[in-house]
């Protein structure tokens, strides 16, 4: 598939706002400006941006306790996301969601949800909130490999597939659920091959190649917005970092490790985008200074702003009777 020069760029450097912005977020965690944890997406970009790539802004996007990448590809605001992070009044959630709760209805960011996989039955909620409606939107709902063998997950999919719900299932293998190895708790490699039982289509791809992801998220958009349902893809990739800042990841072989660092996918589109012309070296390097510039007035922004008053504490809370 061949996209335009400026689609091309704009895709490199949404990949690179992510990884910046996560550098970022973990530099100011160690300087103890973090409320509780973050769990970072680095080197998973390739699978936020290709997905949301092909996201308008009015489809939905369903993210992880991982989902700083899908705000980011989905287009919220860096300083606004940095401020949630940091806790603060000028945050997406006015500081009192944090890391793990970003959520822009506007921009169709529905949030996350820290329970592992519970965003799943959320996202085909919303797929039939958009039969309903008789819109041509999708939701794209993203999960990790642990994920795939919740209740939720066999549930959610296999109604939205008897509905012929529009849903994008992502799954984002990256290899561990916390510290446990697929090959522990699952005999099939392909988690993909699960969407055969719910007839449906099941796609598993290089999930560190961005136009990979890309080209099977255009055909499943395709699916989804022609009334035919569901897909679900499997994009194998891998965490640079542990599961959580505290976790050192020592179960990971380092032999295996180094392996999949060399698949880093921000430097593999790089390298393609030179080699085809799209970009120099230098215009490369030109982009990832503004990016960083952007993100470190993000922090700026985040860090000088204020904290949420005691008083507020109770704003935004509500009780059915």
């Amino acid at each position: 598939m061949e996209l335009e020069k400026e689609k091309l760029i704009e895709i490199y450097r949404k990949m690179l706002e992510i990884r910046r912005f996560e550098e970022k977020a973990f530099e100011l965690f160690g300087e103890n400006l973090v409320p509780g944890t973050i769990h970072l997406y680095v080197g998973q970009e390739a699978v936020a941006v290709g997905v949301c790539a092909n996201l308008r802004k009015d489809d939905y996007v369903q993210s992880t306790h991982r989902g700083h990448g899908h705000c980011i590809a989905k287009g919220a605001q860096l300083d606004k996301m940095m401020a949630e992070i940091l806790g603060k009044k000028t945050g997406y959630c006015q500081g009192k969601g944090g890391s793990m709760h970003i959520t822009d209805f506007s921009m169709g960011i529905l949030g996350a949800t820290g329970v592992v996989g519970a965003g799943i039955p959320l996202a085909v909620g919303a797929g039939l909130s958009i039969q309903l409606k008789g819109t041509d939107q999708v939701v794209a709902c993203f999960f990790g490999d642990g994920a795939s063998n919740q209740g939720a997950f066999h549930e959610g999919v296999n109604l939205a597939a008897v509905w012929k719900l529009p849903v994008i299932f992502v799954c984002e293998n990256n290899l561990y659920a916390m510290g446990t190895s697929q090959s522990e708790v699952m005999l099939i490699e392909d988690i993909a091959d699960r969407a055969t039982g719910y007839g449906i289509p099941g796609v598993a791809i290089d999930g560190n190649d961005v136009m990979a992801v890309y080209e099977a998220v255009h055909e499943a958009g395709k699916r989804a917005r022609g009334g035919h349902g569901p897909t679900l893809l499997e994009c194998k990739t891998y965490r640079h970092k542990g599961h959580s800042r505290f976790d050192p990841a020592k179960y990971r072989p380092q032999e295996e490790v180094e392996k999949w660092i060399k698949k880093d996918p921000i430097k593999r589109f790089k390298t393609r985008l030179i080699d085809i012309g799209v970009i120099t070296e230098k215009e490369a390097e030109n982009i990832d200074q503004d990016v960083i510039e952007v993100v470190e007035a993000a922090a700026k922004f985040a860090i000088e702003s204020p904290f949420p008053d005691p008083e507020e504490t109770l704003n935004d809370v509500f009780s059915i009777e």
